[in-house]
């Protein structure tokens, strides 16, 4: 991996190639969301042919009953152990992440409150087209069964037993075998076979990410997760570790992002040269191996300042602070998902420690944190003025609403009086 100076013309470089990556994603996205919108279920069919090589129609897009249930057959015990032991830690982070109903007396006479409700409808996009991520499935279906979902729908490219079984165990039964930017179209828009829903969740590669983006302007979405993004930042560390997390992050995918960031230049040549003795090492890691070519580098910078500025401004999705983890992370203001010290392999945040792994991307994580239960509901403000209250808050509302010309405001609390 490139070992380079972390000077502004390099970090001017690697923010470019993100939103190059995302402009081209765009335009092919486009066409695809476009024909879906128009033309419904026979767009969905031949697009899925098309890009998945698939052949699908309205008596298979859905997974049956059947089928989820026989899969469960298909999978090792220990497998479903491993759901349920992620599942109950998924669930423990979910509660304590659900916003609670309260009212208070703002003033003699005004009270305010929040009543919690949940979305209706949602779909969750599973990624599935060189990996089935079965563990976005428990990253979505979770936090929504928790907030009080009605209707959970799954898209996924070519779901295998291992996704139908966890769908199984979840009792998420709703699974449509579609994937990419036509799959979003469908569920933002519906089609005869896939009826559209209120809010789509879920990561996917720069097509989808891009799709999403598109349908946000006619439903709802919860982020722009698209293709990974990790950094390391350290000063001092274990380089088997650090070498480990890039690598397991670039698997994800060809536009996959892995950067260590560091001060120190002999840390990161080690990293450098620990990440190629890994390779050789791993099986099947062509994709890693591309991932970390095109968009992974050590970037030294001058100072903790400098690079801790770079972090902030990069705002990626993964963030490991291994040695020195307390000092670094008080430097840290932007990260979609932080791991501290040298144990917490990101591995760990992407299947079981509890915390949500569908996670902003593309530098939105200099604005929201991680999809949590609160992505899934809605929280609908209400307010009680007593007549004690009107005589207290009318002159106010009256100086407000002539202040702004709005007569109609102002006699609405006069006819009151």
């Amino acid at each position: 991996m490139r070992v380079l100076p972390l000077t502004e013309a390099t970090a001017k470089k690697v923010l470019a190639s993100r939103r190059a990556s995302s402009r081209q994603a765009e335009r092919i996205a486009a066409r695809i969301v476009n024909d879906v919108r128009r033309r419904g279920d026979a767009a969905l069919f031949a697009w899925t042919k098309r890009l998945d090589h698939v052949p699908l129609g309205p008596r298979n897009v859905w997974v049956s009953r059947t089928e989820l249930a026989g899969a469960r057959k298909r999978v090792a015990p220990e497998f479903l152990a491993a759901i349920d032991h992620a599942a109950r830690n998924i669930r423990a982070v979910a509660r304590r992440q659900k916003p609670q109903e309260w009212t208070f007396e703002v003033e003699p006479g005004v009270r305010a409150g929040q009543r919690v409700r949940p979305i209706e409808s949602v779909g969750c996009y599973l990624p599935g087209g060189r990996f089935s991520l079965v563990s976005t499935l428990l990253m979505t279906a979770i936090p929504a069964q928790e907030a009080g979902v009605r209707e959970i729908v799954v898209a996924s490219p070519q779901p295998g037993s291992a996704l139908l079984a966890a769908a199984q165990r979840l009792g998420v039964r709703s699974v449509a075998r579609v994937g990419g930017a036509q799959a979003i179209a469908a569920l933002a828009y519906g089609t005869r076979s896939i009826s559209r829903v209120d809010k789509i969740f879920g990561p996917g590669n720069r097509f989808v990410t891009a799709a999403k983006k598109i349908v946000s302007a006619d439903c709802a979405i919860d982020m722009l997760a698209g293709p990974t993004e990790a950094i390391v930042f350290a000063a001092r560390g274990n380089p088997q570790f650090i070498a480990a997390d890039l690598i397991a992050q670039a698997e994800h995918d060809p536009d996959a992002i892995s950067l260590f960031v560091t001060t120190s230049s002999r840390l990161g040549r080690s990293v450098a040269a620990e990440i190629e003795r890994q390779l050789a090492q791993l099986a099947k890691t062509n994709l890693a191996r591309r991932a970390l070519a095109k968009n992974g580098a050590v970037l030294v910078a001058q100072t903790v300042a400098a690079a801790a500025d770079f972090v902030n401004l990069f705002a990626s999705e993964h963030l490991s602070l291994p040695g020195g983890a307390d000092d670094l992370l008080n430097r840290i203001d932007s990260a979609g998902s932080i791991f501290l010290g040298d144990w917490s392999a990101q591995s760990f945040g992407d299947y079981a420690s509890g915390t949500n792994h569908v996670l902003p991307t593309g530098g939105l994580a200099r604005t929201r944190g991680g999809l949590s239960v609160a992505d899934f509901v809605k929280c609908i403000s209400v307010q009680e003025i007593s007549w004690a209250g009107v005589k207290r808050l009318a002159p106010v509302v009256e100086e407000f609403a002539r202040a702004e010309g709005l007569e109609a405001h102002a006699r609405a609390v006069e006819v009151r009086k």
